[in-house]
């Protein structure tokens, strides 16, 4: 019997080789998690972190707007809403596409819903379960909209979604009282825009739009994705002009989510939204509405100044808007509305007009720097006078016989001025209005001044219509009509700039307790000439054509005009009157402007714009009167 012996050797070289190709592999793979652990996990960590983090931004409230003594114009009420945690509502959602997929299974194929369809089916019966809930409490029957649901559900999920919007403070209440403290359903508080004083100094104010968009400066997580709450921009008047400063600091949060969408925790990161700064402006919201009130159901437009600083007391235009239909959002309904009546345009700067006899005053100061017009110079009206072969009468026909410039300013005497005016001739006249800023924008805060101003003369009618000037042209400037067009406010602020012996005053929106008294070039009379003119605007309030707004116990210097404007179907009558007070010392200076709404009807200044002029004047004058009253809170009407 024989015996095999087998025997193994320790260096098989097909077993090192097997050997070698384990190791190999092992140090390939061992490489391969080395590069993604040491080399690659930082990608990998961001794509976590993109996956699963989520951003909100929350906007901060906009600044408040405050009159000259600190009333608020525009301010922020909280506005109620009912809103809906969706990430509470997970395990309802899923058992209710259960419940619902079952009862479609004795269904057709062809006739049973999608599982998206199913999803949409869900939504809408849970939030209608809540929203009936809702219902109950405050005596409603709302209804949940599929499309809303769907939009938020596949665009918003982070955010709770509104069931209703803008409840009422009774509403709120009820809620806050009734709903159980951990139920899906809360009652989200926001801030949104209000005006304590309705349509007052609307076109001034302005109005916001929603703004979808809201940015949070130096907020992290930039590159991840982003619900955005909405908030508010200025879209005209001041809201618009100063945007970046009313407009408030946005906060957000940053949050973990699942892989549906829904938070999972509390916030990674947090920040707090800041109000925006407030604005002081120059208005005083009792002249303002002493103003707004005579000019109720009118067209036309009313400037105030502080003659020293050039702050503007008052800036009305009517027809106008109530600011609060703008929150959230302006009907179209109501914007036809106000595009009908005219309400958008603000008359103070975008209304361009001739002036009619306000200009009187101009043609007075040419004439005595000239030298054309001086104490003596007096004129025998007989009710008209012939320039060429063009009749200019004095207005309604009125003869004023021998008159003299202070006479002819309190009487507005049209054939004293054509016959003076021809003698100082056009380019001086146009020389005077444009050393008061007639020709160009006053750069008012306030966005859409218009440019359209226009101070002719022979030059400019030779270049823009190649036509020769007439006297007649020289005749109808002098009275403040022709080639001469203006804004309520540039004649406004040549009130104020007379009343302190100057020529130009810049008007501001804003309120500085502090600021100085503003200087211009000085009008270039001398103190016995300025006082002439003086005599014949205060012979105006006593006894001339404005002689309506006399108040008692104040010297008023003031001056009318009636002009024509062409529009559609005819002509109509414009109304002006400006005016400045005290007499002794100058401090508020007024120029209001109305418009006939009847075709070729007359159409006053000494009646039709006298009311506003009276009622801002007696305002500022109580406030005058009784300084301690006037600044007590809540005094405002």
């Amino acid at each position: 019997m024989s015996r095999t012996i087998e025997t193994h050797s320790a260096h098989n070289p097909r077993l090192l080789a097997f050997y070698g190709v384990v190791a190999a592999l092992v140090l390939i793979l061992g490489g391969g998690v080395a590069f993604r652990q040491l080399f690659r996990s930082g990608l990998y960590n961001e794509r976590e972190r993109l996956q699963n983090q989520r951003r909100i931004i929350v906007p901060g409230p906009r600044g408040n707007i405050l009159d000259r003594n600190g009333d608020v114009l525009v301010g922020n009420r909280p506005r109620f809403s009912v809103v809906l945690n969706l990430a509470d509502l997970r395990g309802e959602l899923r058992t209710e596409f259960l419940k619902i997929g079952r009862n479609y299974r004795g269904y057709e194929k062809i006739d049973r819903p999608t599982p998206g369809q199913i999803e949409a089916i869900t939504r809408v019966a849970i939030a209608q379960r809540y929203l009936d809930q809702v219902n109950f409490i405050l005596g409603r029957a709302e209804q949940a909209k599929a499309k809303d649901l769907e939009r938020h559900f596949s665009q918003t999920l982070l955010l709770p979604y509104v069931l209703l919007d803008d409840l009422s403070p009774m509403e709120y209440a009820r809620l806050i009282e009734r709903l159980p403290v951990n139920s899906p359903l809360q009652v989200y508080t926001s801030s949104t825009r209000y005006y304590p004083y309705g349509a007052a100094a609307a076109h001034v104010l302005g109005y916001t739009g929603i703004d979808d968009n809201p940015e949070a400066e130096d907020f992290p997580g930039e590159d991840l994705l982003t619900f955005k709450m909405k908030g508010a921009f200025g879209r005209d008047g001041l809201e618009k002009k100063f945007e970046d400063h009313l407009q408030g600091e946005s906060g957000g949060a940053i949050y973990r989510v699942d892989p549906a969408g829904y938070k999972v925790d509390r916030p990674i990161e947090e920040r707090k939204v800041v109000q925006g700064k407030n604005l002081t402006t120059s208005l005083d919201i009792d002249l303002q509405l002493a103003a707004e009130k005579e000019m109720e159901g009118k067209v036309g437009a009313a400037v105030a100044v502080d003659v020293h600083t050039g702050e503007v007391l008052v800036m009305a235009s009517a027809p106008n808007y109530d600011l609060n239909e703008f929150v959230p959002r302006l009907s179209s309904n109501k914007a036809k509305e106000i595009e009908a009546s005219g309400g958008w345009l603000n008359r103070a700067i975008q209304g361009v007009y001739p002036t009619g006899s306000t200009f009187k005053l101009i043609t007075a100061v040419a004439g005595l720097r000239s030298g054309a017009i001086d104490h003596t110079s007096q004129y025998i009206c007989p009710g008209y006078i012939m320039v060429g072969n063009r009749r200019f009468p004095c207005a309604h026909g009125a003869v004023h016989g021998l008159t003299a410039l202070p006479m002819a300013l309190a009487k507005s005497c049209n054939v004293f001025f054509c016959k003076y005016g021809l003698e100082i001739g056009p380019e001086l006249i146009a020389a005077e209005a444009k050393r008061f800023g007639y020709d160009m924008q006053t750069g008012i805060e306030l966005p859409g001044e218009s440019t359209r101003m226009l101070v002719g003369d022979p030059i400019w009618k030779k270049f823009k219509l190649n036509e020769s000037w007439f006297a007649g042209d020289t005749a109808n400037m002098s009275i403040g009509q022709g080639f001469l067009d203006t804004t309520p406010l540039q004649v406004a602020c040549m009130v104020a700039s007379f009343a302190r012996g100057e020529t130009l005053t810049k008007p501001t929106l804003l309120h500085d307790p502090h600021r100085p008294v503003q200087h211009s070039a000085p009008i270039g009379l001398a103190p016995a000439d300025y006082n002439y003119i003086v005599e014949g605007l205060e012979a105006c309030a006593k006894i001339g054509t404005g002689r309506l707004i006399q108040i008692e116990n104040m010297r008023v210097a003031a001056k009318t005009g009636t002009a024509q404007k062409r529009v559609a179907g005819g002509t109509i009558e414009l109304g002006w009157m400006i005016a400045f007070a005290p007499i002794e010392d100058p401090q508020i200076a007024i120029a209001v402007i109305m418009e006939s709404q009847e075709l070729d009807a007359s159409f006053g200044g000494g009646i039709k714009a006298s009311p506003i002029v009276k009622a801002v004047l007696e305002a500022w004058k109580e406030k005058q009167d009784h300084p301690a009253a006037a600044l007590l809170p809540g005094n405002s009407p």
